[in-house]
């Protein structure tokens, strides 16, 4: 148990060291924002093995006050067994105009399609309950091709890859039953890849701690700390961007 929880540790350590690219450089733009998101994550089964994924993210700025993103995915899941189950879905995406250097360099909100592949594989180890989340990600991002058009006029497209390591622990109780407490920390990374990528071949990490409780099967509720550590696409004066947003997250889950 002791060798196992250390090697998580060091796996979330290896990831931390590769969400801080260049940290000996003076040349980067730091962007620090303070952010609030809050979400709904709904899975509905169909059969056995076939179930449908609904999610919405209504992501804020100055922690509640003004608009970050609004998102919202759909997908299929497909339970291969108990560890592992995959997805195929579709998102739609929309960023708008936030902190000192905003992402669309003319300042307007843009919107993004995006279609993704996701599988997610389950383990335990005594009381630890662990989940790896790969994903591909398939994106149409909007663009401006005149800073004075009210829409984006084209779409760019580029592939990400993400990577997500999470572990939960209940409080007070050996296993993770009904009207339980627990803990959750996880580390998310997402690699830009693809002819259109620019700047943020590294796009961004995210790192969260949470408190939950699970009322029971269908319903749990867990909010916490999130940092989000994203890299523009673009430079501004030859020198990089890089946005620091810390804040709060809240969660709720059903499985219906």
């Amino acid at each position: 148990m002791k060798r196992s929880v250390n090697k998580l540790a060091g796996l979330l350590l290896l990831l931390a060291g590769y969400s801080t690219p260049a940290l000996g450089q003076n040349t980067r733009i730091s962007d620090p924002n303070t952010i609030g998101w809050y979400t709904n994550t709904t899975t509905v089964a169909f059969t056995k093995r076939f179930s449908g994924h609904a999610e919405f993210q209504w992501r804020r700025d100055q922690l509640i006050k003004t608009w970050q993103q609004g998102v919202y995915r759909f997908g299929m899941n497909y339970t291969i067994n108990p560890k592992l189950t995959l997805r195929a879905g579709y998102g739609f995406i929309e960023t708008f105009n936030y902190g000192d250097y905003p992402i669309q360099a003319a300042g307007k909100t843009f919107p993004e399609h995006r279609i993704y592949q996701l599988a997610s594989l389950n383990d335990q180890n005594g009381r630890f309950e662990m989940n790896h989340r790969f994903i591909l990600e398939q994106r149409w991002t909007g663009r401006f091709t005149n800073p004075s058009f009210k829409y984006a006029d084209e779409y760019v497209f580029t592939h990400r890859f993400r990577y997500m390591f999470r572990i939960q622990t209940a409080l007070g109780k050996k296993a993770m039953t009904d009207h339980t407490p627990y803990l959750a920390l996880y580390d998310e990374i997402l690699l830009g890849f693809g002819k259109n990528v620019n700047e943020n071949v590294y796009d961004q990490n995210r790192i969260g701690a949470l408190l939950g409780y699970r009322f029971n099967k269908t319903f749990r509720l867990e909010g916490g700390f999130v940092q989000q550590l994203l890299q523009l696409g673009r430079e501004i004066n030859g020198r990089n961007v890089f946005q620091y947003n810390n804040g709060v997250i809240v969660n709720t889950i059903l499985n219906l």
